[in-house]
């Protein structure tokens, strides 16, 4: 029976595109404010450098002794906008600069945290972090951003949905391809080990190390052998499958976290596609009965195969946190790219999508005509899907200056490439120039 799982795991890797899509190093920065910012952004690269200094060497080893390929090497940290607040700067383009540096120096390939929690108000550091964005993503190459704009229990900041659509509209104007590393959160969770959302949240440890795992390919190899069977074949089939997948996640991550000398966080089983054959979300859909994601019965397949990933991945790891679930990014799925491309994967059925998926509007290429109040309402409305059913939604789309429908974007490494999606042209700015607050619903008053 060992050899037999054994076997199945090898086949996985070698012919299913399982991986683990990265491990995550997250660093408390708590203990590095100063009201001076100079002393501040050297006491993050001193503490970035020491706590991460072994991360790529570890998951290289790891890769090796197990045979598991480690897609990404990540480190996430406390929002910036609570560190840099005390300095006093008028931006914080010198802590993206600093964070730059260090994940530079340690190896990793991306660094997240240049973020605001705004969610119920802004404080002074929100306001500068936020304004920094665009300067803070042109001088840097990986610093990852995020800004959470809603929430179930504090409604949804209607101010800053409206100043983050005039940010992706001055990301556009520097590089559009700097949106692909910002995204607008509703309800954000602290230990995110995927990009860009990812930082480190101020209820976690001091460092601490998560995985993500990945392996879109290998559930739609699992569902090939049930052809024909019932739903509740299909749902048994992809919990069997998550448990393996995350047994190997886990496994992978205590083993990290000992020779790092850090807390293991958590595992998140996220089915994160990518642009390689066999690699997709969509074809899971479409392997269940659809003649092409995003046709009628689209929403009820992913509500399930989401489902499904959380309760296998759920019993065979203590520890599952992050996101969990199904990616649907436009971008880095072959399949969501052929069903955009002819039309049939839209983005109002992507927005019916994500309120049963992991997240939400992710890699969403657009007219690069789009108004800022058109991007600021489909963040409202993303939001407004979190909000109402408490979990967490985003939005990460890029305006694409000269392009139109029918044109495409070339992204390049795991982003794919991405056919410019319609928008509705009517109108949204009277409601996003209202500002204010949408109030939480009802069900928020639960404790």
């Amino acid at each position: 029976m060992d050899l037999r799982r054994i076997m199945e795991t090898v086949n996985m890797i070698d012919n299913e595109n399982l991986d683990l899509r990265t491990t995550t190093m997250g660093i408390s920065l708590l203990d590095c404010i100063d009201s001076d910012s100079d002393r501040a952004c050297q006491k993050i690269y001193d503490k970035i450098t020491t706590k991460a200094e072994n991360l790529v060497k570890v998951a290289r080893e790891l890769e090796t002794e197990y045979g598991i390929p480690i897609a990404n090497k990540r480190i996430t940290v406390t929002p910036i906008s609570l560190i840099a607040a005390a300095s006093g700067d008028s931006d914080y383009v010198k802590y993206a600069i600093t964070l730059d540096k260090a994940a530079k120096a340690v190896g990793v390939d991306l660094i997240g945290g240049f973020s605001a929690l705004v969610h119920k108000g802004y404080q002074n550091g929100d306001r500068v972090l936020i304004k920094s964005i665009p300067q803070a993503l042109k001088e840097t190459e990986r610093v990852c951003s995020s800004v959470n704009v809603g929430s179930t229990r504090s409604g949804i900041n209607m101010d800053a949905v409206k100043e983050m659509g005039q940010i992706v509209i001055e990301n556009e104007k520097i590089n559009p391809l700097n949106n692909g590393n910002l995204v607008i959160f509703c309800n954000a969770v602290e230990d995110n080990p995927f990009m860009a959302g990812g930082f480190h949240g101020v209820g976690e440890s001091d460092v601490a190390l998560n995985v993500g795992v990945s392996g879109p390919g290998v559930v739609k190899t699992a569902l090939e052998k049930v052809k024909g069977e019932s739903m509740d074949v299909v749902a048994e089939t992809i919990k069997q499958t998550a448990f393996k997948v995350t047994r190997m996640g886990q496994l992978v991550g205590q083993e990290a976290s000992k020779r790092l000398g850090v807390d293991f966080g958590i595992v998140d089983l996220s089915l994160a596609p990518t642009p390689a054959q066999g690699d997709s979300v969509a074809n899971i859909l479409e392997e269940i009965g659809l003649e092409s994601v995003g046709t009628h019965g689209t929403t009820a397949a992913l509500a399930m195969l989401n489902d499904a990933v959380k309760k296998g991945g759920i019993m065979a790891c203590s520890h599952v946190g992050g996101l969990s679930g199904a990616f649907i990014p436009e971008s880095e799925d072959a399949g969501m790219i052929a069903a955009a491309e002819k039309g049939i994967l839209t983005v109002d059925k992507l927005e019916a999508m994500t309120a049963v998926c992991s997240v939400g509007l992710d890699m969403i290429a657009v007219p690069g005509d789009t108004p800022a109040e058109t991007i600021s309402a489909m963040i409202a409305d993303e939001a407004a899907i979190g909000m109402i059913n408490n979990k967490t939604t985003a939005v990460r789309v890029i305006p694409v200056p000269g392009k139109d429908v029918g044109d495409t974007i070339e992204f390049g490494g795991l982003f794919g490439y991405a056919p410019i999606m319609p928008v509705h042209k009517e109108s949204s700015a009277a409601m996003i120039n209202r500002g204010g607050r949408i109030p939480a619903p009802v069900h928020s008053f639960k404790n």
